[in-house]
């Protein structure tokens, strides 16, 4: 179609201009959209001397999924505050550090197709941190139904059974069970069963698309994150979380007392938590 009047290359310009005015829009809609207030009633408290008293409890806690990108961050958190007196790591392989400071990392190797013969190593924990997860391009359908909702959930429901009172796990930015697109619909549903285990204390966390640098190779998710750089510029929390603020939302929330059972943390809550304790400039 052609305007009367109107060049082939204005015609071009318009119509951009048009879809960044409504790109522009979109992002300030989320930018400024109200998620609620966050699930935590005790934001006043001084985070610095929760995590001290925190300290004193000796708690135990294990990581899902430690060798993807999220597990990895959260495990430096989580070694670098020496806030657990005991980490154990499950996963389906050994991973090797050579920072002295993760010599006292405990490492259990599991089989997720057999998680039952290995209920022992989910056994003794006070908190679990689930940061498995892959993609449908990587693992295909079956096999990303499997990880994202099959092993997580059993994971969930040995931990229960393991006595874990406080069960945190990275979902995603728009999860919902009844979603029509399988990403966010297994998200959704895996949320929801494991909400039914009736853990002391659940927290969801959703994150928008993490930036990060992955050592996989994922050339689109790169490009995408390329992107997203001037978005996530403009629009901090907007569709967008750097690694380091959900790692320090999960490990700032852990030592906060909670006042629901189940706690959900939109990307905008996300962004806060991780704020807490931060010296503000004058």
């Amino acid at each position: 179609m052609k305007l009367p009047g109107v060049s082939g290359c204005n015609l071009c310009v318009f119509l951009l201009s048009t879809l960044v005015l409504c790109l522009a829009y979109l992002l300030h809609h989320l930018e400024n959209s109200d998620p609620g207030p966050l699930p935590i009633s005790s934001m006043s408290q001084d985070i610095n001397n929760l995590r001290e008293m925190y300290k004193t409890l000796n708690k135990s806690c294990f990581i899902l999924g430690a060798s993807g990108e999220t597990g990895k961050a959260l495990l430096k958190e989580i070694v670098e505050s020496k806030l657990f007196a005991k980490v154990t790591l499950i996963g389906r392989r050994k991973l090797t550090f050579e920072d002295p400071s993760y010599e006292n990392v405990v490492q259990e190797i599991v089989d997720f197709e057999k998680l039952d013969e290995y209920a022992a190593a989910f056994q003794g924990h006070d908190v679990g941190f689930c940061c498995l997860g892959t993609t449908r391009a990587k693992a295909g359908v079956e096999g990303f139904i499997r990880v994202d909702h099959d092993y997580i959930l059993k994971s969930a429901q040995l931990a229960k059974a393991g006595r874990c009172t406080h069960f945190n796990l990275e979902s995603s930015k728009g999860a919902d069970k009844n979603s029509s697109f399988l990403y966010t619909k297994i998200k959704g549903q895996v949320e929801a069963e494991i909400e039914e285990l009736d853990f002391d204390r659940y927290s969801i966390f959703r994150p928008g698309a993490l930036m990060c640098d992955r050592v996989e190779p994922r050339p689109m998710e790169w490009m995408m994150q390329k992107l997203l750089i001037p978005v996530a510029f403009m629009f901090p929390t907007a569709i967008t979380t750097p690694m380091s603020v959900l790692v320090k939302a999960m490990m700032n929330n852990v030592v906060l007392p909670a006042d629901k059972k189940m706690e959900l943390f939109h990307n905008k809550h996300i962004h806060e938590l991780s704020k807490l304790g931060e010296t503000k400039a004058k």
